[in-house]
């Protein structure tokens, strides 16, 4: 006894050496995870092109795949490519002429509309006084003189910004080409660099993710056209101005889950009260609920739950993580991501893993 080691004796319970064994994976895992982020930030244009041109790929493919059956695939991948890019800048056309037509009579109901909104507030319930309006008025004034110079630089930077858009939009353009037209000869190409062990593994995972990412995609381009088209019809009933600027609004918004569409559909309440009082505006805010309980309901059920199987408590804190982490794209991005790497680990979990490592 007197001979043993001070170390010797020492019983370590299964809990700690399980929980410690799980602690440094899960150190490792962090270390990795933190160092993607890290990267991406620093090369975030290029991520961001690049799911740009996956999210292209995976809506064009199955167009283009059904020209390819009577014309050559190049050509077919010409037509579905600059096909989809006219009628996108068609329609971002038209949104702007009808602004530019629209603005003068908008500008005049806006200056109305907060006239009957001044006058809304001052009677019962809320009583508002006068002097607090011209108060606030004056205190907007105040902020925009002061921080003139501020929104100046802003307006000056925002230039480098679309500079920025126009390179990611390239960029995004040139990949999702290559990515339509020999995608899958890309994909084997890099599967033939791997270990031969290891491509097995890559292929099901690949594919899982793949299947998972395409079918977000088009799904969520199903739910956003459908929220589009809901939102439009009612704001054109009600008379909404620029109703199908709102419309294209809520089309893109919705490709940020459970937050995106409400956001949208306050732009609309807001121009609803400014132009067509209260009521209308109601109205509109009503459609937040509604627009709401469809898509949670009926079109996410029907349409994702095939490709995406994610709780909504899931979707909400991965949309705002990735709020949190990298802004709107962040959010845009979070739930697709989150949804490949659950489909990818939920591969590698699959019964032919313990078969592999069985063998």
């Amino acid at each position: 006894m007197a001979g043993q080691g001070a170390g010797e004796g020492v019983v370590v319970g299964r809990g700690l050496r399980v929980g410690a064994a799980y602690g440094w994976r899960l150190l490792v895992v962090g270390v990795v995870a933190y160092t993607a982020f890290v990267m991406l930030g620093r090369l975030q244009l290029v991520a961001v092109a690049l799911f740009l041109a996956l999210v292209g790929t995976s809506v064009l493919r199955p167009l283009v795949d059904l020209l390819a059956r009577w014309l050559p695939r190049v050509l077919a991948v010409l037509v579905g490519v600059a096909g989809s890019l006219m009628a996108l800048l068609g329609l971002l056309a038209l949104v702007g002429e009808l602004v530019a037509s629209e603005w003068g009579q908008l500008r005049r109901e806006f200056s109305g509309g907060v006239g009957r909104i001044e006058k809304w507030l001052q009677r019962a319930p809320f009583h508002v006084r006068p002097t607090a309006i011209s108060d606030l008025q004056g205190k907007v004034n105040s902020f925009l003189s002061a921080h003139h110079s501020a929104l100046v630089s802003g307006a000056v930077s925002g230039a480098g910004r679309l500079l920025e858009v126009l390179t990611v939009a390239a960029l995004a353009l040139f990949c999702s080409v290559f990515f339509i037209h020999s995608g899958d000869r890309m994909w084997s190409w890099f599967q033939e660099g791997l270990p031969p062990r290891a491509r097995d593994a890559f292929g099901r995972a690949g594919g899982a993710a793949w299947r998972t990412f395409a079918g977000y995609t088009r799904g969520i381009v199903i739910v956003a056209a459908t929220n589009a088209v809901l939102v439009g019809v009612a704001l054109f009933v009600l008379r909404v101005p620029l109703a199908l600027p709102l419309t294209l609004l809520e089309f893109f918004a919705a490709f940020v889950p459970l937050v995106g569409s409400p956001i949208a559909l306050g732009v609309a309440t807001v121009v609803a009260l400014a132009s067509r009082g209260p009521v209308i505006a109601i109205v509109v805010l009503a459609l937040i609920v509604v627009v709401g309980q469809i898509e949670g309901h009926v079109l996410h059920p029907l349409v994702m739950s095939w490709a995406v199987r994610l709780h909504p408590v899931v979707v909400a804190v991965s949309v705002i993580a990735g709020g949190v982490l990298a802004g709107v794209v962040g959010a845009v991005v979070a739930v697709p991501m989150v949804s490949v790497a659950w489909a990818v680990g939920r591969e590698l979990r699959g019964p032919w893993a313990g078969q592999r490592h069985g063998a």
